[in-house]
């Protein structure tokens, strides 16, 4: 066989197999199956998330988050702690409370569920009020998909998230909740 074909036939395989295993060197912060607790460091809330699904590793997915600093106008957090508990296996809605920004997650996987709970971990920011919310489009767009969500422009911050299960795909989609903050204090929480 030709030397230079077998190199040219080598090197296409070798490419192949980088691109299908692509999803291996994301910065996961769990393996399939694995639960994980994810926190930003102080002063920082989460800007990105990533997710790669796996009908083979137990219709779960891998997960990846990447943080920014708050604006200094925001203040540092001056109170921070884990919000409610959303059980695996069911649609739910939350949102931080006390107009708290996601600075955190946390999650558990039920192998009798094929699914996770979840849990936001909630930073307050004192002069700092929500405003202009809104909820992304579904991500990812279709069950199993590869999903990705970046806060669309800057000053927007997560405060939560509305998610439907499928029982018979096994897989969730998410609707990020994102807002703005203003630069004073209010009386009320603002959901």
């Amino acid at each position: 066989m030709n030397p230079v074909l077998l190199v040219s036939a080598l090197s296409l395989l070798a490419t192949v197999a980088a691109q299908s295993n692509d999803h291996y060197d994301m910065g996961w912060v769990n393996g399939y199956r694995q639960g994980f607790n994810f926190q930003c460091p102080h002063g920082e809330v989460i800007v990105a998330i990533r997710s790669y699904f796996s009908e083979n590793e137990g219709s779960d997915r891998l997960w990846s988050f990447e943080c920014q600093p708050t604006p200094e106008n925001l203040g540092e957090p001056s109170d921070c702690w884990w919000d409610d508990i959303n059980r695996a296996g069911l649609e739910w809605t939350s949102t931080c409370t006390r107009n708290g920004l996601v600075a955190g997650v946390q999650s558990k996987y039920f192998e009798s569920v094929l699914d996770r709970e979840w849990q936001f971990y909630c930073c307050y920011y004192k002069r700092s009020c929500p405003y202009s919310c809104m909820k992304t489009t579904d991500v990812p767009e279709y069950y199993r998909e590869e999903g990705e969500m970046v806060i669309p422009a800057y000053g927007y911050f997560i405060r939560g998230a509305q998610t439907t299960f499928s029982g018979v795909l096994r897989d969730r989609q998410w609707k990020y909740i994102l807002c703005r903050m203003t630069d004073f204090d209010c009386e009320f929480e603002n959901l």
